[in-house]
């Protein structure tokens, strides 16, 4: 497996296990989850900037966010704006995170139409790397179906390749 990447496989219709290898201590991997700074820097696909960003990282604490597409290459989504919101359910740093990610407004109200997900990150030390496994759990096998079909694969890989990025600038 080359060090960047990314494993994905279905568990039970509903679960998604992503996992990936980033060559960058623990701590660090961590911390870009957890500081605004950080993951205004590298959250989204390419071509998204994340213009808001308010962060209150603890347990029952919420994550509320917008995505903007910014590459006019990108036709349609150009200008479009990708609100979400995110409540941390567990935090054990620098081990873990579970938070329940959903799709809002900009006021912070959840979208019922759309599907919430609970997520469940795991941080693992490989003595100098770490290695990343997502684990996002979709209310039907039809949930997952609907994200998979919005191109979340490509947005993911997109997003951690920012990550990956981000990092080797930092480290």
């Amino acid at each position: 497996m080359s060090n960047n990447e990314m494993l994905s496989r279905v568990e039970n219709d509903r679960v998604l296990v992503l996992e990936r290898v980033f060559d960058a201590p623990r701590d660090l991997v961590f911390k870009m989850f957890k500081e605004p700074d950080h993951l205004k820097r590298w959250w989204g696909p390419r071509g998204w900037d994340l213009p808001i960003c308010n962060l209150d990282f603890q347990v029952g604490g919420v994550w509320h966010f917008c995505m903007k597409c910014v590459d006019e290459n990108q036709g349609q989504f150009f200008g479009m704006e990708s609100w979400g919101k995110a409540v941390y359910k567990e935090i054990v740093e620098p081990e873990k995170i579970v938070l329940v990610d959903s799709f809002s407004d900009a006021e912070g109200n959840t979208n019922e139409s759309m599907p919430s997900t609970e997520v469940t990150l795991e941080f693992i030390d490989l003595g100098g790397k770490t290695k990343l496994v997502n684990r996002a759990e979709y209310v039907s096998a039809e949930a997952l179906e609907t994200v998979m079909d919005m191109g979340m694969l490509q947005g993911v890989t997109e997003t951690w390749d920012r990550l990956e990025e981000r990092l080797n600038e930092v480290k």
